[in-house]
C-alpha cells in the first residue's frame, strides 16, 4: 500500500492527473520511442500507435490503479494486471524496461503540469508507478517460469504445415515445430504472438487466438485487417502483420511464435457457458468448443455469433460441426446480410438479439469481438440477470474498454 503522505497527495492530485493523462501519454510514447527507436520498431505495435488506442489504454490503466490504492471501495485491478502481464510476457517485455517507461513518463507528467509537480506530488506518483510495475514485474516472472523461457528467449521458429483461406479476408496456419516435437500445452481461450520481419527492417509482433492446439500441432486465424478511418478521421493503413501473413507466409515457411500466454481461460465449472462472437472474434471460442468436445465435457453450452454473411464467416463449418458434436450445445446465429437463406431459430437477419435466446443468470459468459459489440452485448446481459463478474471477455488489441 501507499504510504499515508502519498495517499493524501495521490487523493488531491489524481483529478488532476486523471484529467490531463490523454495529453500526458501520448507525449511520453513521443518522448519514448525518440530515445529507443528499437521498442517502435521491434516491440510496440506501431499501428496502435498511430490510431492513439495504446495511449488510451496506457491511460486508463494508471488511473484505475491510482484509484484503486487511494478508494478502499474500488476492487482491486487483478484482472487488469492479469491482462497486461499476460500480453507483456507474450511480447518479452524485460524487468529493465520498467526503467526506461519510468523515465519518460515522469519526464512527460512534468511537461504537462508543470509547477504543479512539487517534490511531494513526484515522489507520490513515484510510489504509485512502482507498486503497479512490482506487481506486473512479479505477474510476468511466474508467466515466464511456468512457460519455461526468459524474457529474452520467449520466441521459437514453427514450420507452417498447412494454410486455409478460410474466407475471402481470413487465413488459418497450422504450426508445427521442425523436428515433430510435441509443442506446450496451451489453455482453452489462450493466444500466441507472431513475430515477423516487415520489409522496412522492423520486427512486429501481434497475438492470435489458438484455434486448435495439443500435440505437436497449433493453429491460428488470421484476418486481414485493411486500412480505415478512426474516429476522429485519422487515417489508419492496414494492419501490417495481418497482411503480411496473407501475402506471403505459405506452407514450409518459418514464423517465430511464443508460448501460449492470455488469462481469458475457459473455467471448468458444471456452470452453463455462454460464448458469444462476433467476427474473428469467434478464434477463442473455437479453441474452447475443441476443448469441450475432447474432453467429453456434459455442460449446458449456448453459443451466440454474429458475422457480414455467411461467406464471410471465418469458421463458420468448424463452429457448426463443433456444436454439433458437443452434448446439450446449441447455436444461433446473425447475419447483418442473409442472403437468400431463410431464417429460422437457429439462423438470423440483423445483430446478435439476446431477448430471442435463453440466457441462464447463473451462466459463465466469454465474449469476444468489436468493443461497441461487446459493449452492448455486456449490458444486455447485465440487464438479464447475468452477474458482472460472470462475464469474461478477449480485446484484440489494447483494453481500452473495461479497464477503465
Amino acid at each position: 500500500m501507499l504510504s499515508p503522505t502519498s495517499t493524501d497527495v495521490i487523493r488531491a492530485t489524481l483529478p488532476v492527473v486523471g484529467a490531463a493523462i490523454g495529453e500526458i501519454t501520448p507525449l511520453f510514447y513521443g518522448r519514448m520511442f525518440a530515445a529507443h527507436p528499437e521498442l517502435l520498431r521491434d516491440t510496440f505495435n506501431r499501428g496502435n500507435q498511430q490510431a492513439g488506442d495504446q495511449p488510451k489504454a496506457l491511460a486508463s490503466s494508471i488511473a484505475r490503479y491510482a484509484t484503486m490504492l487511494v478508494d478502499p471501495a474500488t476492487p482491486e485491478p487483478a484482472e487488469m494486471l492479469s491482462r497486461i502481464a499476460h500480453k507483456h510476457a507474450s511480447l518479452g517485455v524485460r524487468e529493465d524496461q520498467y526503467e526506461i517507461v519510468h523515465t519518460h513518463l515522469f519526464a512527460a507528467i512534468v511537461e504537462v503540469l508543470g509547477d504543479a509537480v512539487t517534490p511531494e506530488v513526484a515522489a507520490a506518483w513515484d510510489e504509485v508507478y512502482w507498486h503497479m510495475a512490482r506487481d506486473l514485474i512479479a505477474i510476468e516472472r511466474g508467466l515466464y517460469a511456468g512457460a519455461g523461457v526468459d524474457p529474452e528467449h520467449v520466441f521459437r521458429d514453427l514450420v507452417v504445415v498447412e494454410r486455409v483461406q478460410e474466407s475471402p479476408d481470413t487465413v488459418s496456419f497450422v504450426l508445427a515445430d521442425v523436428d515433430g516435437a510435441p509443442l506446450p500445452e496451451a489453455q482453452p481461450g489462450q493466444y500466441v504472438s507472431v513475430g515477423v520481419r516487415l520489409s522496412d527492417g522492423a520486427r512486429q509482433i501481434r497475438q492470435y487466438s489458438l484455434v486448435r492446439f495439443g500435440g505437436a500441432e497449433w493453429a491460428i486465424t488470421v484476418k486481414a485487417v485493411p486500412a480505415r478511418t478512426g474516429a476522429d478521421g485519422t487515417e489508419i493503413p492496414e494492419g501490417e502483420v495481418s497482411n503480411f501473413l496473407h501475402r506471403n507466409v505459405f506452407e514450409g515457411d518459418m514464423l517465430q511464435v511464443s508460448p501460449p500466454f492470455g488469462d481469458l481461460i475457459l473455467d471448468d465449472s458444471e456452470n452453463p457457458l455462454v460464448l458469444i462472437s462476433a467476427g474473428i472474434g469467434t478464434t477463442p471460442m473455437i479453441g474452447m468448443l475443441h476443448h469441450l468436445r475432447l474432453s467429453g465435457s456434459s455442460r449446458p453450452v449456448t453459443v451466440l455469433h454474429a458475422d457480414r454473411s455467411p461467406s464471410r464467416h471465418a469458421l463458420r463449418r468448424d463452429l457448426k460441426e463443433l456444436v454439433a458434436t458437443i452434448d446439450g450445445a446449441t447455436l444461433v446465429r446473425w447475419y447483418e446480410d442473409l442472403g437468400t437463406r431463410v431464417p429460422r431459430a437457429d439462423l438470423a437477419a440483423g445483430l446478435v438479439d439476446l431477448e430471442a435466446v435463453s440466457v441462464p443468470t447463473d451462466a459463465q459468459v466469454y465474449l469476444c469481438g468489436p468493443l461497441p459489440f461487446m459493449e452492448s452485448v455486456h449490458a444486455g446481459l447485465v440487464a438479464k440477470g447475468v452477474a458482472g463478474d460472470a462475464i469474461r471477455y478477449e480485446v484484440f488489441g489494447p483494453d481500452k474498454w473495461l479497464v477503465g
